[in-house]
């Protein structure tokens, strides 16, 4: 029996500010650096152990690990970083703010763009200063594979593949796999993990800082799922 450990970054700049960020680089809040702290202390007191440790290549998963890592005296683990596992590219939206566009857009285009499964936002400009293309952060990623927009069938089609390529293999040899990356990226593999159709994943809420415990076999089939904070819990799987 393997357990993967999935971890939502905690609280970011632009989620305290209410800013769509997708793949632009921005660092946790302070808030957000004491939810990472929190998650580290939770897997330590739960005697937690961990194998390998897989993040995107954004920092403010990055730190989040790092933080949750030196709480559990891991820091000598190595981390393996992947711009798939990277947040949803919201497009022309990346860094305006969410409340503002619901006036703009009205509240059910927002949220078509954020909870539908197969529409995407607006492509973002090339020339937009937020556009990725532009950050050295992804020099050597073909450029081909930089979306200028994503819908979560989007995100699901790169984080998916990825998963099963470079992290179901050490499942399958029991090991324990924690995951620190975003909503978005997160949501795709549970909906591949707990089969979720398409139609009920725009219910599923993962919180950020609370980590995610799911115990499987090499068959990818779940004895057990739950978060570690219950107190900040919320339904992985809505069957209603």
């Amino acid at each position: 029996m393997s357990k993967l450990i999935l971890v939502r970054h905690g609280q970011s700049l632009w989620n305290l500010q209410n800013r769509f960020t997708g793949w632009y680089d921005v660092d946790l809040s302070e808030n957000g650096i004491s939810e990472a702290n929190l998650a580290g202390k939770l897997l330590k007191k739960a005697n937690q152990s961990i194998d390998y440790a897989f993040t995107s290549y954004l920092k403010r998963a990055n730190k989040t690990l790092d933080i949750i890592l030196q709480n559990m005296n891991l820091e000598h683990l190595g981390v393996i970083k992947s711009w798939e596992l990277n947040e949803r590219h919201y497009g022309e939206l990346t860094g305006l703010n969410k409340s503002e566009m619901r006036e703009k857009l009205g509240e059910e285009q927002i949220k078509i763009y954020r909870r539908s499964w197969d529409i995407a936002p607006p492509d973002l400009s090339e020339k937009n200063e937020y556009n990725p293309r532009f950050d050295k952060l992804y020099s050597s990623i073909d450029s081909n594979k930089i979306p200028n927009t994503e819908s979560l069938k989007d995100t699901y089609d790169r984080v998916i593949p990825y998963f099963e390529k470079n992290i179901l293999k050490y499942i399958k040899e029991n090991k324990n796999i924690i995951i620190t990356a975003h909503g978005n990226s997160l949501r795709a593999l549970c909906k591949k993990l707990f089969n979720i159709s398409n139609e009920k994943i725009n219910t599923l809420e993962i919180p950020t800082g609370n980590p995610m415990l799911i115990e499987l076999d090499k068959n990818l089939n779940i004895n057990n799922s739950y978060y570690l904070d219950e107190s900040r819990s919320q339904k992985i799987v809505n069957n209603e």
